[in-house]
């Protein structure tokens, strides 16, 4: 027993070595995010919607696009493990130029959804913020693109540090330049809500270029000789990028897509109920982000150990990714029912909003158990390099019984409507399934992967 212990306490150390600077990466991203919204908030709140509509369009395109890069973590992390640095050099140089490929499509993409937001019906001066937000963007998503490619390229060689040292400083950049181009400093034309927009691009530049020098310059990575060649990707590593990759990103729309669904659903319900709704929401996310870096962090780790050769450690890094995702989970649960008052506070002044979100809060600490152990599981997964069937378990589980039974619970009910509340159930009992069958997922791969090996 205390062996086992010692084991877990060794394997949490490894996880956390690697996703404590991944958690400081998400959460700069986040703050990013935050001081977007508070600046263009204060601008005026015609500007902070075209922000909010040019945000909520933002993100499932480019994670449906992009995410195929995140395919490239459990690819080097497995050549590390098996210590075949040439082949993650010159397999850098392939995945380089298909991330440039796919970030050329927001250049193309960004610049004309000012199209789709005119079918939204919205006000006529959001709409115009909105659709320049975008199309402001455009360079900032290509940018953004590659360096999330040099990013999973350094995290599977569990080099977490630099990204969050990078980030950090993006972050502290983006603050005086939001300002600037949003109320207009040092000659800088006066923006609003589109300056945010600006903003985000020349960050994600910065962004970029400082980790494309630090790689060429750094010794860290010397033993990979990276930007040495820059090959023009084979149709062997285009077949394997996008045989893992474009199911981790449609994955992930799926389920933003379930919850932008959640909040359609519950939109009748009226402002408040949409308003309380959408501050749980915000704060269950904020504390996912620890799971959530945890869960990045086991891809590395099963993968080095899958490339190994060390198959019983891959699976044992796979359950204490669970376990200690799991754990982070309840605590955070301890905390959300303990402080929702004063959490929900922080977001609304108005009483009728505060009292809903308090309430919500309540499911949103109970979503995070099984959200917690369903990360741990994905993560682990993609360090196996198994992403098709978590697409198809999310697709199924999500859209055809969340989505459905929420709807059902929320206007039906089995004896009266349950309003928003029905919702929340609905997920967390949809998010509670998934997470049963991804686990059951990781224990099949990772005894096939044993067999295997014996």
């Amino acid at each position: 027993m205390i062996n086992l212990l010692t084991k877990f306490k060794n394997e949490f150390k490894s996880l956390l070595q690697i996703g404590l600077p991944i958690f400081g990466s998400q959460v700069s991203y986040i703050f990013m995010g935050t001081t977007d919204t508070l600046v263009a908030g204060r601008a005026s709140s015609t500007d902070l919607a075209g922000l909010a509509i040019g945000s909520a369009i933002t993100h499932p395109i480019w994670l449906l696009i992009a995410g195929i890069t995140f395919a490239i973590t459990p690819i080097v992390a497995q050549l590390y493990g098996a210590k075949e640095f040439n082949k993650i050099g010159y397999k850098l140089g392939e995945v380089v130029w298909i991330s440039i490929f796919l970030g050329s499509l927001f250049l193309i993409i960004y610049p004309n959804l000012y199209l789709l937001v005119n079918l939204l019906q919205l006000d006529p001066e959001v709409a115009k913020i909105s659709g320049e937000y975008l199309k402001a963007l455009s360079v900032g998503m290509f940018a953004i693109t590659i360096f999330t490619c040099l990013r999973c390229y350094s995290e599977g060689m569990a080099i977490t540090l630099p990204i969050f040292y990078i980030s950090l400083a993006g972050m502290l950049i983006n603050i005086p330049l939001d300002i600037i181009f949003v109320y207009g400093y040092f000659g800088v034309p006066k923006m609003g809500g589109v300056g945010c927009g600006y903003a985000t691009s020349i960050v994600s530049v910065f962004m970029t270029l400082a980790l494309i020098c630090y790689i060429a310059k750094s010794k860290n990575y010397t033993i990979t000789k990276p930007f040495q060649k820059l090959p023009f990707p084979s149709k062997g590593t285009l077949i394997e990028i996008f045989k893992l990759g474009f199911p981790i990103g449609l994955g992930i729309f799926i389920e933003l897509a379930m919850f932008s669904g959640a909040a359609l659903i519950i939109s009748p319900l009226g402002k408040e109920i949409v308003a309380g709704h959408a501050i749980a929401m915000n704060i269950a996310s904020v504390f996912f982000v620890i799971s959530l870096s945890i869960g990045l962090a086991a891809a590395t780790r099963v993968g080095n150990l899958i490339g190994a050769k060390r198959m019983l450690d891959a699976r044992f890094a796979s359950i204490s990714s669970i376990v200690l995702c799991t754990m982070i989970a309840f605590l955070n649960t301890v905390i959300i029912l303990t402080f929702k008052d004063q959490l929900s506070a922080l977001f609304s002044t108005e009483e009728a909003v505060v009292m809903v979100a308090s309430n919500l809060l309540i499911f949103a600490a109970i979503f995070q158990i099984p959200d917690g152990a369903q990360i741990g599981a994905i993560g682990a997964l993609r360090g196996y390099k198994d992403t098709f069937a978590p697409m198809i378990i999310t697709l199924l589980v999500y859209w055809f019984m969340a989505v459905p039974f929420g709807y059902f619970l929320t206007f039906y009910g089995f004896s009266e409507p349950l309003g928003a509340s029905g919702m929340w159930i609905a997920m967390i009992a949809g998010l509670s399934v998934f997470a049963v069958l991804i686990s059951m997922r990781v224990q099949w791969i990772s005894n096939k992967f044993s067999e295997v090996m014996n």
